[in-house]
């Protein structure tokens, strides 16, 4: 496990947002040979989509031989509604590259049937060869995608009940209106994510801490979702200073000594310096 620590916002989602890109460059996609990526939506992922949107435009990026399965879906929002994850992901990530939309996959909430639809995504990702590198975001009860506190660390893409909190901090998304705010969500599982080649989880802000230091400090906990990529051979948690305040002191000084010799002696294609 990694902990990248970055001073601020702008400087995690670029270090992230390189991170995949030269994951990208290096596997050398092709036709037939498919990079596969998971990728997450709310806030914290945006600066890191942009900065991938920068690298295609400027040239450097193409994402002509890469598949994208998203990590969740709301149950009942149309799928042309402003914050339906499908308008989320095209309006600030999708229509901005060139990727096939039928390389695109994200969970219908509105399928006739949606444990049959859950099971087709899972069917989808093995066809796919698996995930590559699945990105992700967690929320300050240290939730996955919508694997609330609770949930199964074996769990698989399936339909799931949103806890209050969650509900709660989407409100805003919806004029403050919880009424707006849908209850239920179709999600991947823990063990789904579990499955993937690498995961990196994206963490910002003083509000995520004490979730972080749930995630690495203490041990693994169905209460604490995150905690269980503790146990995953590729984890890299990336995050900015504010989100280390609950971190004890040694903890931070350990992780940024790693990340020193990866940047100047293991790993130089992932510093902050440059591609």
């Amino acid at each position: 496990m990694r902990l990248v620590i970055l001073e601020d916002y702008d400087q995690a989602s670029e270090w992230a947002a390189k991170y995949i890109c030269n994951r990208i460059i290096q596997f050398k996609p092709s036709q037939g040979r498919y990079f596969t990526l998971g990728l997450p939506t709310g806030s914290t992922p945006l600066g890191c989509y942009r900065k991938l949107i920068e690298y295609h435009k400027n040239g450097d990026l193409s994402f002509k031989y890469v598949k994208t399965f998203n990590m969740d879906e709301y149950v009942g929002l149309p799928r042309n509604h402003p914050e339906s994850y499908h308008s989320y992901m095209w309006n600030n990530f999708f229509k901005h590259i060139d990727i096939d939309p039928n390389n695109a996959h994200i969970l219908d909430g509105n399928a006739p049937d949606l444990q049959a639809e859950c099971d087709a995504f899972e069917k989808k990702i093995e066809e796919a060869g698996g995930i590559d590198l699945f990105v992700g975001g967690i929320g300050p009860d240290g939730h996955i995608a919508f694997n609330e506190p609770g949930s199964s660390l074996s769990s698989r893409t399936r339909l799931k009940t949103l806890a209050m909190d969650t509900i709660l901090a989407n409100a805003k998304y919806f004029d403050g209106d919880l009424s707006k705010v849908p209850t239920m969500a179709l999600t991947v599982g823990v063990g789904t994510v579990m499955d993937a080649r690498e995961v990196m989880i994206l963490i910002t802000g003083a509000h995520k801490a004490f979730a972080l230091y749930k995630a690495i400090e203490e041990g693994v906990n169905h209460m604490w979702t995150v905690s269980a990529f503790q146990q995953h051979p590729r984890t890299i948690f990336v995050c900015d200073e504010d989100a280390t305040l609950e971190l004890r002191v040694k903890t931070v000084k350990y992780f940024k000594g790693l990340m020193h010799v990866h940047n100047k002696l293991v790993d130089p294609l992932y510093s902050m310096k440059g591609n």
